[in-house]
């Protein structure tokens, strides 16, 4: 399955994978816990490779790929909100077409299906559904 994660991050902030990397080894991690990154402008970054388990969905790491977008919350740092740009939306949308026909993938779901959260502050499972 595919499981979609904001970066929790202030509407417009830009954030890169390198940047998340550095969170994450910050808190432990072997690395960046996503697979991929979705910039503001759309522009998709390689995070973890697929073929490791990512670090990003606490039980479903070993059967899921993990895909963030950046932004998520509103400009005070706390309220979710879907902050996606126009550029995000297509992009995610396509990504997560290669994926499903890449690796035969049906289901994907957002982090709030696993945890209780916001992430990644839409209904993930309703939008990417067939």
């Amino acid at each position: 399955m595919i499981i979609v994660h904001c970066t929790a991050t202030p509407c417009g902030r830009e954030v890169t994978a390198a940047d998340i990397d550095r969170w994450h080894r910050l808190r432990g991690f072997n690395g960046i816990g996503y697979h991929f990154v979705v910039r503001l402008d759309g522009r998709v970054e390689a995070g973890r490779p697929v073929e490791r388990a990512g670090a990003h969905c606490k039980g479903y790491n070993a059967r899921s790929i993990g895909v963030a977008y950046v932004g998520g919350v509103e400009a005070d740092g706390v309220t979710p909100a879907d902050t996606r740009t126009d550029a995000q939306r297509a992009a995610l949308r396509e990504l997560i077409e290669r994926l499903r026909t890449q690796y035969g993938i049906m289901r994907v779901h957002g982090h709030r299906d696993f945890a209780a959260k916001a992430c990644p502050s839409f209904d993930a499972t309703a939008e990417y559904s067939r």
